[in-house]
This record gives structure tokens, C-alpha cells and sequence, in this order.
């Protein structure tokens, strides 16, 4: 006869015949073996676009990821192969992210360690000519529209244009709309709608629509530059030839 507190205790224990303690952490240690072998086939995934961009860094033709690992905007081999190998946003002359949307890229001006979309989630709509300084930062999930259906007819656009100056920064989640004009060193918060322009600059504008809620003192704001200068994947010394074969007039600045 079995005792009763030993029927008990075998009433407790789970059908895989191990006491409840022990199979939660055999679960759990389960799970962890998954989590590892996941990670190491990220690795391995990695593994050959890795193992290509250490043995094509110190090619001439590759310069860009040596001269510019320590911009703004670093173009690493994986930029390079997304774009131009796989196919991921190849038209652009600049490092897009995969998530980023560039539309007519032929009408956008990049000016040096600016990449307008190099953030996720961007969208850069150029039906008009859009123009972005150098050294400006764009971040994720920007907007940057040129045109605009016509209200009266929705077949329609209104085409205008944007020229978004130097040293700017267009903060997370901002849409910046036709004919807006911003000069050097403007600062958009996260989420604004620019509608107007502020050609002057130094200023910081946010809200819905963006209105100046700052003035920021030129003489404070420091105009620094790189070492190797670059319009995207694309040395200075060789844009203008670029710009005069590859991009529409109107974008020119």
C-alpha cells in the first residue's frame, strides 16, 4: 500500500516523470539554448558580408569607409553592399538605410557628411529639387516632401522645393513641406510640421505648425569641418563632375 502523502507528492509531479521545480528550469534552460543558437546564426549570416568588407577596406576604390569612419555619417561596407550588390535603394549617390524611402534622387543635392534617409524609417519625396547643406543631420522617421496633391484636384501636384541649410539638425518624426526655405543652423524638434521658412537660421522651430521658439547667437555656433570631405559615396574634388552629368540643374545650389 502506498502511503497517502507519497500519492501525493507523484500527483504533483508532471507526465515527463521530473518534479515541477526541475522541469521549469529545464523549460527555461531550453529556451536559452534557442536564444544562443539564434544569435550565433545572426553571426554566421554576417559572417561573409564581414569577411568582404575586411578584405576590400584597404582597396583605393573603398576609401570612403576608412575616410569617413569618424563623421556624422560613417559609410560602412554594409551601406555599399546594400545598396549597390543587393539592390536596396541603389539609385542614391548617398548611404540610405534599407528602411528609408528616396524618391527621384536625381533632384537631391547632398552637401558633405549629410544623408538625408542614412536614419530608418525616412522619406525623401523629390518631385521638386531638394537641396541639404553640409554637416546637416536628418533623423529617423523624417519627412521631406516637395510636393503636394492639388486640393481642388487630387490628380494634380503642386511641385515646389526644399533647401534646408548648413549645420542643420531636423529632429525625429519632423515633416518638412514645399517651399520651405531653412537657413544655417536651424534646429526642428522631433515631430514638427514645417510649413514656412526661416531663411535666416539660428533659430530652433518646433509644433505643428513649426514656429521659432528660440534664436540661437551666430557667434556661438561653431562652423566646424572634416578631414576628407564627401557627397555621400563621392569625394569633393570629383562632385561637381558628378553633379554636372548625374543631377537635374534645378538642384544645384
Amino acid at each position: 500500500m502506498i502511503p497517502a502523502g507519497l500519492e501525493l507528492d507523484r500527483s504533483r509531479s508532471s507526465s515527463t516523470g521530473r518534479p515541477p521545480a526541475a522541469e521549469g528550469r529545464t523549460r527555461q534552460s531550453d529556451v536559452g539554448i534557442d536564444r544562443r543558437w539564434v544569435r550565433n546564426w545572426r553571426r554566421v549570416r554576417r559572417l561573409p558580408v564581414n569577411l568582404m568588407s575586411r578584405a576590400v577596406e584597404p582597396l583605393s576604390y573603398f576609401s570612403f569607409i576608412r575616410e569617413t569612419a569618424h563623421n556624422a555619417h560613417p559609410i560602412t561596407f554594409q551601406h555599399w553592399y546594400q545598396q549597390f550588390v543587393r539592390g536596396v535603394n541603389c539609385g542614391p549617390y548617398w548611404p540610405v538605410d534599407a528602411t528609408s524611402k528616396v524618391f527621384n534622387w536625381r533632384n537631391v543635392y547632398v552637401g558633405v557628411d549629410s544623408a538625408p534617409g542614412y536614419n530608418r524609417g525616412c522619406y525623401v519625396q523629390a518631385f521638386g529639387p531638394v537641396s541639404i547643406g553640409d554637416y546637416t543631420n536628418i533623423a529617423q522617421n523624417v519627412g521631406l516632401i516637395s510636393a503636394n496633391h492639388d486640393v481642388f484636384d487630387g490628380r494634380v501636384h503642386r511641385v515646389g522645393s526644399i533647401d534646408i541649410g548648413r549645420y542643420c539638425w531636423i529632429g525625429m518624426g519632423a515633416i518638412v513641406l514645399p517651399g520651405v526655405e531653412l537657413g544655417d543652423f536651424t534646429t526642428v524638434g522631433a515631430g514638427a510640421v514645417v510649413t514656412r521658412s526661416v531663411p535666416e537660421g539660428h533659430a530652433m522651430i518646433a509644433g505643428n505648425p513649426a514656429r521659432v521658439i528660440r534664436r540661437l547667437d551666430p557667434d556661438a555656433c561653431v562652423r566646424y569641418e572634416v578631414e576628407h570631405k564627401y557627397h555621400g559615396y563621392i569625394k569633393e574634388m570629383d562632385f561637381a563632375a558628378f553633379r554636372e552629368r548625374a543631377l537635374n540643374p534645378r538642384c544645384d545650389r
